[in-house]
């Protein structure tokens, strides 16, 4: 998603009205946005300043809005759950997903996981998501599309099983229902480095990956969950709402590692791997 002061042909666009209904889509020269509230030409729009009041052709009220990502991932069409902002942020920063990089995914679902490391490896890096499902993966193909990033994407159709093309990716985002069955697929897939990320609902997956991955010659590993409170937005009646994002999962990472057989490295590889030995 391209930011300009004002909106220009190819945005994407957010039109924000009563209740706070909004709609998002792409401007287009000659184009029309329809709905209940009226009529108003994408003629109408383009030009006009980002934050701009606009009217239907019924006099309904608008703001035009370059949408967020988060607005963009809550109005995704999805035949599976969707990860949560607040999950997806974190992750991002968590594996230093960044300009320009190869990064890799497993378990594509509705693509909101795509959409996001698409905006953040930008025009010069490059997404691979792997799905073993023809329809979902589909459905993202079109999610893609629909905001003009699926050329930052190869979409590839396979069971994990049999491993990941790529060998020297910067990161890998593992969404699928038993990660621990692929992390030795996972790292040959990295980079010496390279981050790992995963998220699942259960205690008993966690631990099964936290063990795979310290088979698998993977540390610094870290085990955590968000938890998303908003509050009212009145300055005379602050307090929080009455609804939470709460669990929505667990978040693992690690990084791939490369120990010796040297004694001299040990200590220190006992002490990165993450899991406490017993005693």
């Amino acid at each position: 998603m391209k930011y300009h002061l004002d909106a220009r042909e190819g945005d994407l666009a957010q039109l924000v009205g009563l209740t706070h209904k909004h709609f998002i889509f792409i401007l287009q020269g000659g184009g029309d946005f329809q709905s209940h509230r009226g009529v108003i030409k994408h003629d109408d729009l383009i030009g006009k300043p980002w934050g701009s009041q606009v009217f239907s052709h019924t006099g309904a009220p608008f703001f035009l809005l370059q949408p967020s990502l988060a607005d963009v991932l809550n109005e995704l069409p999805r035949n599976t759950q969707i990860l949560y902002p607040k999950d997806i942020g974190y992750i991002l920063i968590q594996m230093g997903v960044s300009e320009g990089q190869t990064v890799l995914e497993a378990g594509t679902g509705s693509g909101s996981m795509t959409i996001s490391l698409a905006t953040a490896v930008g025009s010069p890096g490059r997404v691979v998501s792997y799905e073993h499902k023809p329809d979902t993966q589909n459905l993202a193909r079109k999610n893609l599309e629909r905001i003009g990033l699926a050329s930052r994407v190869d979409f590839k159709l396979r069971d994990i099983q049999q491993g990941f093309d790529e060998t020297e990716a910067d990161a890998f985002f593992l969404d699928v229902q038993n990660p621990y069955e692929y992390i030795s697929q996972v790292r040959a897939a990295l980079k010496p480095g390279g981050f790992f990320g995963s998220l699942m609902p259960t205690y008993n997956q966690v631990e099964k990956v936290l063990y795979a991955l310290k088979q698998n010659n993977f540390a610094f590993v870290e085990v955590c969950e968000l938890l998303l409170r908003y509050y009212k937005t009145n300055p005379a009646r602050l307090r929080p709402t009455d609804r939470m994002v709460a669990h929505t999962g667990f978040l693992v990472f690690a990084r791939k590692i490369e120990p010796t057989d040297d004694p001299r490295g040990a200590a220190l590889s006992s002490e990165i791997s993450g899991i406490e030995e017993e005693r």
